[in-house]
């Protein structure tokens, strides 16, 4: 987990946070938050990639740590 305070949003997000958070086994990732510029906040399960609403960072977090003990 990677979580920096920045002192603007990474466009298409709207807070002032950049963050990587990812769950690797066997070399292949699982389970991967980030918002990357252009693309803004989404996450990965598996091979799928879909939107997600930040709130705050105790919510990312748990929204993480919820999504890899879903994925083990």
């Amino acid at each position: 987990m990677t979580v920096w305070s920045v002192p603007l949003p990474v466009p298409p997000s709207e807070h002032a946070f950049k963050y990587r958070l990812v769950f690797v086994r066997g070399g292949q990732r699982i389970v991967g938050y980030d918002n990357e510029r252009g693309k803004g906040d989404h996450k990965h399960l598996g091979a799928r990639e879909h939107r997600y609403r930040f709130v705050d960072i105790d919510t990312l977090v748990r929204d993480f740590l919820r999504d890899v003990e879903n994925a083990a």
